[in-house]
């Protein structure tokens, strides 16, 4: 069982549902969701405890899906060929891919088990690796009593009661971040932190009266257009990865809270008014309303926040096995100088015997946080590993933002794993040019030792932002850090497979007869597979950056026409579902690769006229659909494509 996996105690699991009983200041829905969300959780402890184990083991992946990485380019024809013949004889439907990585994302359209195609395709000597996309999850962490609302505490903060103003500190922990901010520069680089989890409340006075939100500035807000071409319309606050969609607002409250520490440890989030953010925090959700979430979207997530500019990215979840694809998006963070910090999970596990991940991944920029309490004891719930689990830091009974100008507090490595996050903002803001190696170093040297973390953590100690800071600002940056550890782990191959993986052994055993050597094998393989594959090229690349990003400049009409795509010798029938002077809404069987360039034959709106234009195919990231951009349209066509859509009804 993955030690994210659901707390066992059955009263616990009923005292968070009842804490979640709504209050007046609150909005209804979230907490009535979150009530049924702990009824619900409750009456499964309770009933089918004696499968759990079974149940855990099934449910680690999402049923059918796989996850693919091939040798070489993925422009080769070889990586095509295996992509071409997956799709139209293999049973799998591509869900996307990874630009640049020759990975891809699909699902097995039959009823094989996903073992037995994991087991065929890993045999194929043109695979790197092949592996389920595992479904990850936020730890069920503990609300520690009522919700309080925002009138409640911004009173206490302008009382001049100590005890009143200070019944909201974030934690009593001798963590020493108020010193820490006084010894920081007045001035200094904005730091990005992305908070990849279940989305923030970006609406929350905390986060909107301090500034702390990242703005996408290079995206134009709601025209419909990839202003900055980074294949994502509109993401000015960042991504919704579970629903594909612009808007990362949270809808569990894991998130939202996440990042009240995360800006908690840069700045007091109960003072009034409130202080300009030192930080900004960029949401990017990928775990849905239940908190559960796939390896594919965590893996989107990380890219995104690296080329878009975050420096530190907070992973308060975990699940699954060893994944091969998330190790790569995390590398890339890495050598991207990202530091990642990762919750070491709440199962109470040792995790050099049991690993955790994302936490267990040996990556040398990425810190495991151990969740500890206000008097520096290892937190009960806390996993640990002396070998694995770097740090520890508060976790117990932590203070920060709910959704609805909330507040609450809540316990567990999530609530830890932040404030490292916040810590290592500070000190990238004192020192913008550190490696996430060597931001992981002062943290580790600023940290205190404390009896309980002796044989439980690497560095047997508690962070502590005063020591760190302070050694930031006299630390020399460094050009280079070292290599990662963390690599892909190639399966065994399975039995005697010699033509590879069943889904291209068809073409390759034509071609093994006597006398018929590598080279020709190679040549004859690719000349065939030429007048094969003409019709069923497909794009296998939903991820394209910058350049192939389809941008709209026109209107577009809605239409219900024919079109036939002229793929090389063949003839392929589909339907146009809208255009525009700029392209084409196409819909058919005939899916090319991004860069393709076909010929279309279009009829007019009454079927009396036909214009014929090549054009560019073309991938847009929300809609999930293909089009065709026209490409060195004549003028006649263009005229005839204005004539038309002067009756024709505007396109969404």
């Amino acid at each position: 069982m993955s030690a994210f996996g659901k707390m066992s105690d059955a009263n616990s699991t009923l005292a968070k549902a009842t804490r979640s009983i709504i209050p007046a200041s609150t909005d209804h829905a979230f907490r009535l969701r979150k009530l049924c969300v702990g009824i619900v959780s409750f009456l499964a402890a309770s009933s089918i405890n004696v499968s759990v184990a079974s149940a855990q083991v099934t449910s680690e992946a999402v049923p059918g899906e796989i996850i693919v990485k091939l040798k070489g380019s993925g422009k080769s024809l070889k990586s095509q060929a295996f992509l071409g013949k997956a799709v139209s004889e293999g049973g799998l439907a591509h869900k996307g891919s990874w630009t640049g990585l020759n990975m891809h994302h699909f699902k097995v359209n039959d009823s094989r088990p996903v073992d037995a195609v994991i087991q065929q395709m890993q045999a194929d000597p043109d695979v790197e690796y092949v592996e389920p996309n595992y479904i990850l999850r936020r730890p069920d962490d503990t609300e520690d009593g009522e919700a309080v609302s925002m009138a409640e505490v911004r009173a206490a903060a302008n009382s001049s009661s100590s005890v009143a103003s200070s019944s909201f500190t974030q934690s009593n922990a001798p963590v020493q971040f108020p010193q820490a901010w006084e010894a920081a520069s007045a001035t200094g680089t904005t730091i990005v932190v992305a908070v990849v989890d279940t989305g923030v409340d970006y609406n929350h006075a905390v986060f909107a009266d301090s500034g702390a939100m990242w703005v996408n500035s290079r995206e134009v807000p709601n025209n419909g257009v990839d202003d900055d071409g980074n294949g994502f319309v509109d993401d000015v606050r960042g991504w919704n990865f579970a629903y594909n969609s612009n808007n990362p607002m949270d809808d569990d409250g894991h998130g939202t809270h996440v990042a009240g520490i995360v800006l908690g440890a840069t700045q007091n989030i109960s003072a009034y008014p409130m202080s300009p953010a030192r930080i900004r925090i960029m949401p990017l959700k990928f775990l849905d309303s239940n908190g559960m979430g796939t390896t594919s979207d965590a893996v989107k997530a990380i890219y995104y926040a690296v080329n878009n500019g975050a420096k530190v990215i907070n992973n308060s979840w975990g699940g699954g096995g060893y994944s091969n694809a998330l190790v790569e998006a995390l590398n890339y963070a890495y050598n991207n100088k990202v530091v990642l910090v990762a919750a070491a999970g709440n199962s109470s596990n040792n995790n050099d015997q049991s690993p955790t991940y994302p936490a267990s991944y040996p990556i040398p920029g990425l810190i495991s946080v151990a969740a500890t309490t206000d008097l520096d004891n290892l937190a009960s719930f806390s996993n640990y590993g002396a070998n694995t689990v770097h740090v520890g830091a508060p976790g117990s009974g932590i203070y920060s933002t709910y959704p609805y100008n909330t507040y609450g507090r809540s316990s567990g490595t999530s609530m830890a794993t932040p404030f490292i996050a916040g810590l290592s903002a500070l000190i990238l803001r004192e020192n913008p040019n550190l490696t996430a190696y060597q931001v992981r170093e002062l943290v580790f040297s600023g940290a205190v030792p404390v009896a309980s973390l002796a044989s439980k953590t690497t560095t047997q100690s508690r962070m502590n932002a005063y020591n760190s800071v302070q050694a930031a600002k006299s630390a020399v940056a460094s050009s280079s850090q070292p290599n990662s550890q963390a690599s892909a782990q190639r399966a065994p191959a399975a039995e005697a497979q010699a033509a590879g993986c069943g889904l291209v052994k068809a073409m390759r055993s034509d071609f093994s007869g006597p006398g018929s050597g590598d080279g020709m094998k190679q040549l004859t393989f690719f000349g065939v597979l030429l007048l094969m594959m003409a019709p069923v090229l497909i794009a296998m690349r939903m991820r394209r950056q910058a350049a192939a990003a389809y941008r709209r400049r026109f209107p577009r009409y809605q239409i219900a026409s024919e079109v036939k795509l002229c793929v090389g010798d063949r003839e392929l029938v589909g339907s146009v579902s809208s255009i525009s002077m700029g392209g084409a809404q196409v819909n058919t069987d005939a899916w090319l690769d991004n860069g393709g360039v076909v010929a279309m034959v279009i009829k007019s709106p009454d079927g009396r006229e036909e214009i014929t234009v090549s054009g560019k195919v073309v991938w847009s990231e929300e809609k999930k659909r293909y089009g065709v951009a026209f490409q060195d349209a004549d003028t006649s066509s263009l005229n005839s494509i204005a004539r038309w859509t002067k009756s024709l009804m505007r396109a969404s």
